[in-house]
């Protein structure tokens, strides 16, 4: 960073600021130029990065001492960022703003069992990333370990037995972590690999699915089970639903991690169409198409009077 910089300008705060509205001044910047927000922004991108090493230097004591005697000059030969080059947001392998955020968990001391006490305040995250014991230091990169969980698992949450330091250790995955997922311990980070799943596909808290249905069931309305994270559910589709149609279950997808509450669960409807068909359908389907007027109407009423060849006909479609 060059040395016209300065740190306190870059926060927008005096240089007699208190700790606390140097916290909340990086807070709202930090949020309002994220990278995740302002994509391919490079003008908040590099406000981003000098907020955050403004941040970085202000808010510990010693460093915020070194600077105001030397100036940022001091800190542009290594000094101290964090693991993931300074960029307290990144999903990791120092790829910023990509990726899911990194997780901290407290172990109370308890080394064997790791009973954590729930998660950090996230800004209170950030700043573990930051420094070293010395101003001029760089922290040294913490080792990383692989842990592979299910899909259901990751939602759910499990506890896993690791090697680590060629001690098996007991790892307790949160419900709702996502694939790339950092949790941050005392002495190293792990990294969650979640494997895909064949039925369901996962957006951040929201759960994907499909179902088929037929051409009558689609046309008349039914009620159908869906298998979500949370349960089945029982679904009703309308008379009329038509094919890509999107119905949302509220509360049904994956645990937030980060927050109370689930996501949401979406089931896209697809419509099967009969391949091969009798002289019978094929002579019923082009009496439907050739119908004047609304053929939909016309064909209710004559469900509803007891029409046989209709009733025959969504009866054939549905096998």
């Amino acid at each position: 960073m060059a040395e016209s910089i300065d740190f306190y300008g870059a926060l927008g705060v005096s240089k007699t600021a208190s700790a606390t509205d140097i916290k909340k001044a990086y807070r709202k910047l930090a949020l309002e130029h994220h990278p995740d927000r302002n994509k391919g922004n490079k003008e908040s991108e590099t406000k981003f990065k000098e907020v955050t090493k403004a941040y970085e230097v202000l808010s510990d004591p010693q460093k915020r001492q070194t600077y105001d005697q030397f100036g940022a000059a001091a800190f542009e030969q290594g000094a101290g960022q964090g693991p993931f080059g300074g960029n307290p947001f990144a999903g990791g392998f120092g790829q910023q703003g990509q990726g899911p955020f990194t997780y901290t968990y407290t172990t109370g001391g308890n080394e064997g069992g790791f009973d954590f006490g729930g998660f950090s305040d996230p800004f209170e995250i950030f700043e573990q990333f930051f420094g070293g014991t010395s101003p001029f230091g760089r922290q040294q990169r913490r080792p990383v370990y692989s842990v592979s969980v299910s899909f259901m698992e990751a939602i759910n949450g499990v506890a896993k037995r690791v090697s680590i330091d060629g001690k098996t250790q007991t790892i307790k995955i949160p419900p709702g972590v996502d694939n790339g997922s950092r949790i941050r311990f005392q002495e190293y980070d792990i990294l969650v690999e979640v494997a895909p799943d064949r039925k369901f596909k996962r957006e951040g808290a929201d759960i994907i699915s499909d179902i088929e249905l037929s051409f009558a069931k689609a046309s008349l309305g039914t009620e159908v089970e869906v298998n979500t994270v949370a349960g089945p559910v029982n679904l009703r589709i309308p008379q009329g639903t038509q094919p890509g149609t999107v119905i949302r279950l509220s509360g049904k997808g994956v645990p937030r991690v980060r927050g109370s509450g689930r996501g949401d669960h979406y089931v896209q409807i697809k419509i099967t169409v009969p391949k091969n068909l009798t002289a019978r359908q094929k002579e019923l389907l082009k009496e439907f198409d050739q119908e004047k007027g609304n053929p939909a109407r016309y064909f209710f009423q004559v469900l509803v009077s007891g029409g046989s060849g209709v009733s025959y006909f969504f009866l054939c479609l549905s096998k």
